[in-house]
């Protein structure tokens, strides 16, 4: 593979904004439920910092606990130790999707 490849698809990987974002987060994985906090947030993803990580490739659930909490399904694609992990986000409920997208584009507005 040609090393201008891998520099585009590096740069692809992160192509939506990432906004500072600090909210509680329940991580339902299996029958444990994990608790963490997000670092920042973008429209398919976020940071999760969380002493219990899961591994690359490990899918969940997760609500952000909000006064209107958010529920999402989550893959992780990295994992930081002792730190947290970097995972993408899909709501798959038209409604959870719908929140989703009025807290990023709130964040959005705020940061502009």
């Amino acid at each position: 593979m040609a090393t201008s490849n891998i520099t585009s698809r590096r740069s692809e990987r992160r192509w939506a904004p990432r906004y500072a974002f600090r909210a509680d987060l329940e991580i339902e994985w299996g029958s444990a439920l994990l608790r963490g906090i997000t670092r920042d947030i973008s429209s398919n993803g976020m940071f999760i910092e969380s002493a219990d990580t899961l591994w690359v490739g490990a899918g969940f659930s997760a609500k952000l606990v909000l006064e209107r909490p958010v529920k999402v399904d989550c893959f992780v694609k990295r994992v930081e130790p002792g730190r947290g992990m970097g995972v993408t986000v899909a709501a798959s409920e038209p409604d959870n999707h719908q929140r989703y997208l009025e807290l990023i584009q709130g964040l959005s507005a705020s940061s502009a």
